[in-house]
């Protein structure tokens, strides 16, 4: 077997695999008997030139030596076989199941980790199974009473399932991780071709089945499931974790815990305080979603193209920078998606944007937000960073005026310091209740700033995203961990035995980097000799 790797083969958006196979081989240079095999290995979108879009294919292909021809190296590269994620042994014996603590990307991979290691895992969640949390998320999107231990926030999957399902990371892939990530995925019910797309995406409805499907991995391996299961204490003898307290009065056992809890488990990060775990303030991002006409964005990015099935529904990717010199940029924007309620204490609103496979609704939306640094907190003392957002999403709450709806403004209201009193063409997709509001009254006015001058140069990127019936919806203040979970070189806190995993620990932005983070922890766990 000889395998060489062709990085990059454009061809037209009407091209079949037939006519990739035939430039494959007028680009090496071979016979069609000397082509074996051809995997495509990526294959992305070219539309910088509106008027010749292209489909780009990274391929790998096996070349009979016997039959070929001289292969330029300008075009192919050889290559050995793919590297397989190996599961590492531990180096001890356990003489506690390792916890982990919930069920994202980070601790779901962890688990997983632990599990294929023989470690039988105990995975905690304070939300529900993902079925259950899907119809509690439902029953608030409905108009019912939230539930401040499931919801889009906490629960099996995450936030991330209640999302686009993106999958993509500026992570480097050291050894294999992000493959094993994906391959796993699709195991679990994925669709395959995120193995080969360059901007891969699942979709929340995918993500609550490919979620149930690890769930069931693990226990097969002999891991244990614990949901309605809170971390309320860690207990620390000499520097050492023995314990845990979890629902207020049931305590277990162990020396090893993987704190996988996400981005908005604020009641965790105030006892972490308490028992002096080492963190820090963390920059995040606030700002708000902006709705336009998925077929607007779809005519820019693509031109009279547009509707060609070979294409994928368009998306988009901004940023700028304020007067003020702050980062201004498009976050989680999900093509053909939906604006959701993702509210998870009572008094507050939040929102985000969500995303099915088929990315098939009728709105575009985007998260557009801008940078905070911890000297904009204003609040006394480590846990300041929490108490900002919850600042504004309090205010959010009181401006739109009806229980858990989310205010929402035009564009050129915003643009104006006014109340919306009328929407124009474009309708909210918001779940659960919205109402007009004025969206400066629930942001810091440097936020508002922000938005204004970036709103106003992403119109220049983007014919109409800056016209005057742009819908705003408010307010996005999740965009990250206001928090760091200090760990060493190892993984571990100062704290050993305790391992701070993920996003809501600080060391990832997103599905894939949090899944992979995960997998890095639990090998860090497996490397520890006493």
């Amino acid at each position: 077997m000889s395998l060489y790797r062709i990085p990059q083969l454009a061809l037209s958006l009407d091209a079949d695999e037939a006519e990739l196979r035939k430039r494959v081989i007028k680009a090496l240079r071979i016979s069609p008997a000397a082509l074996r095999e051809l995997r495509i290995e990526r294959k992305s979108i070219d539309a910088r030139d509106k008027e010749h879009i292209k489909i780009v294919y990274g391929v790998l292909v096996d070349v009979d030596h016997g039959k070929q021809g001289l292969i330029p190296s300008s075009v192919a590269t050889p290559v050995g076989p793919e590297p397989v994620y190996t599961v590492p042994l531990p180096r001890r014996v356990f003489t506690t199941p390792p916890v982990v603590v919930g069920t994202g990307p980070a601790g779901l991979f962890a688990a997983l980790i632990l599990a294929e290691a023989g470690l039988r895992p105990l995975v905690l969640e304070r939300g529900d199974p993902v079925e259950i949390r899907d119809v509690k998320i439902c029953h608030f999107r409905d108009g019912g009473d939230l539930d401040p231990e499931s919801n889009i926030q906490f629960g099996e999957g995450g936030a991330g399932t209640y999302s686009d399902g993106k999958l993509t990371t500026q992570v480097k892939d050291e050894g294999g991780r992000n493959r094993k990530v994906i391959r796993e995925l699709i195991g679990a019910g994925a669709p395959p071709e995120i193995g080969i797309l360059a901007k891969p995406h699942v979709g929340t409805d995918q993500l609550i089945r490919v979620v149930a499907g690890l769930r069931k991995k693990i226990q097969q391996l002999g891991g244990t499931f614990r949901f309605r299961t809170r971390l309320d204490d860690i207990r620390i003898t000499q520097g050492k974790l023995t314990g845990i307290l979890v629902n207020g009065s049931e305590w277990i056992e162990t020396d090893t815990l993987v704190l996988a809890v996400g981005h908005s488990s604020r009641d965790t990060f105030a006892m972490l305080e308490r028992r002096q775990v080492p963190m820090e303030q963390k920059a995040f991002a606030i700002g708000i979603r902006i709705e336009h006409p998925q077929e607007m964005i779809s005519r820019s990015q693509y031109g009279r193209f547009w509707k060609h099935p070979a294409l994928p529904v368009a998306d988009y990717k901004l940023a700028g920078r304020t007067s003020d010199d702050r980062g201004v940029y498009s976050f989680c924007m999900c093509p053909g998606g939906t604006v959701v309620n993702a509210s998870s204490e009572y008094g507050g609103v939040v929102c985000n944007g969500m995303s099915d496979f088929a990315r098939d609704g009728v709105n575009a939306n985007a998260a557009i937000v801008v940078a905070v640094r911890p000297e904009d907190f204003g609040f006394p003392g480590l846990l300041d960073g929490v108490e900002f957002q919850r600042r504004w999403e309090q205010a959010a709450y009181r401006i739109a005026g009806a229980t858990y709806a989310l205010p929402v403004q035009l564009w050129k209201d915003f643009l104006d310091d006014r109340l919306s009193t009328k929407l124009g063409a474009i309708q909210p997709t918001a779940t659960r209740a919205w109402s007009l509001a004025n969206l400066r009254q629930c942001l810091p006015t440097f936020v508002s700033r922000g938005l204004v001058e970036g709103i106003a140069r992403f119109g220049k990127s983007i014919a109409g995203f800056d016209r005057p019936d742009a819908l705003l919806t408010g307010v996005e203040t999740r965009t990250s961990s206001p928090l760091r979970i200090l760990r060493d070189g190892n993984c571990q806190s100062h704290i050993r035995g305790l391992y701070p995993a993920g996003e809501g620990a600080g060391y990832a932005g997103g599905i894939m980097s949090a899944a992979m983070d995960g997998i890095r922890v639990a090998e860090a766990i497996l490397s520890r000799d006493s």
